[in-house]
């Protein structure tokens, strides 16, 4: 069954549409803003890794070295810290979106069970 669903929501674009789908797109534009961090955590350390090589190339300016070496500093933290961030929201998303799942399988079948005991009235009155 958790496999249906995750075709149904392959591409989004299915019949019929759950009750949670608002809270299920919020999810899918969250996990997007997350990789679109991750890249800008990656372009800033490849920018500062590039900057403090060409600091350090210079021969002119001995005086000025440490402000490469801080820049390859940096640009490391700046990595490590994309990753860190990514990983730790991608887990949280996980959670989430395991909870609405089961939130949406549960309500299904409350929902099965509540007709059953509808129409199990009905057959009582008649």
């Amino acid at each position: 069954m958790k496999e249906n669903s995750k075709k149904l929501f392959r591409f989004l674009r299915t019949q019929p549409l759950p009750e949670n789908t608002n809270e299920i797109l919020a999810l899918e534009r969250t996990k997007l803003a997350n990789e679109r961090t991750l890249l800008a955590y990656i372009r800033a350390s490849l920018y500062l890794m590039l900057g403090g090589i060409a600091i350090l190339q210079l021969k002119d300016f001995n005086n000025i070295h440490w402000i490469g070496y801080a820049a390859l500093v940096i640009s490391v933290v700046f990595i490590a810290v994309g990753f860190f961030r990514y990983i730790l929201l991608m887990r949280r998303l996980y959670k989430w979106n395991r909870i609405l799942y089961l939130d949406s399988k549960t309500e299904k079948s409350h929902q099965h069970s509540d007709t059953e005991e509808k129409m199990q009235k009905e057959e009582a009155e008649a």
